[in-house]
């Protein structure tokens, strides 16, 4: 568990073992599960509703959702949901937020080829909007006043090992650089492909 400075603004429940603050966040949780053993592997995922929300299960991993969380996801168009995530460590956001960016900017090489088609033009576009929400559910992680995410924030073999790799990826200016980047991707692509009025 990671040793937080400030333990007033964080869960109470074990990291790695609480709810989800979104389906989306849940579906995620899962393909990072079973990491390069099934790619996709979440599609396979079953969801069951229960009486104070969902819980989706594959294979052995399960996460629960409660109702009012995705109401609030929703409400407040957040991708991942409000608050911190109990699932899903810095590492694994910043490593996530550079794998939807990569899908997006290889898409788009594609696409401007042939920039017909609704579907591809909507996954890029959502590549990109994920990406810039990862880096921005990462910069959660930092505490007031840090200008980095400490090292006992990691708390998943795949987030630990990207941050003893490569530790100023999770300074803040480096992570406030990589959202500006794919903020402005999202901005440049839906301009140079929108529609004329």
């Amino acid at each position: 568990m990671p040793d937080f400075l400030d333990g007033s603004s964080w869960p109470e429940a074990p990291y790695g073992e609480g709810p989800a603050r979104s389906l989306v966040e849940a579906y995620v949780h899962l393909d990072l599960a079973v990491l390069g053993e099934q790619p996709g592997a979440a599609e396979r995922a079953v969801r069951t509703e229960e009486e104070n929300g969902w819980r989706v299960r594959l294979d052995d991993t399960e996460v629960f959702v409660p109702y009012e969380a995705e109401l609030e996801a929703r409400r407040e168009e957040l991708t991942f949901g409000s608050g911190l995530s109990q699932l899903i460590d810095p590492g694994q956001w910043v490593l996530l937020g550079a794998t939807y960016a990569r899908r997006a900017i290889d898409a788009a090489l594609f696409f401007a080829a042939d920039p017909t088609s609704d579907d591809e033009y909507t996954a890029i576009v959502t590549d990109w909007r994920f990406a810039a929400d990862a880096v921005a559910e990462a910069l959660k992680f930092l505490p007031d006043g840090a200008d980095r995410v400490p090292a006992g924030f990691f708390w998943t073999d795949l987030g630990r090992a990207a941050f003893e790799r490569e530790p100023e990826r999770f300074t803040q200016a480096r992570m406030e650089d990589d959202l500006a980047f794919y903020r402005k991707s999202l901005d440049d692509f839906v301009r140079l492909h929108a529609e004329p009025e």
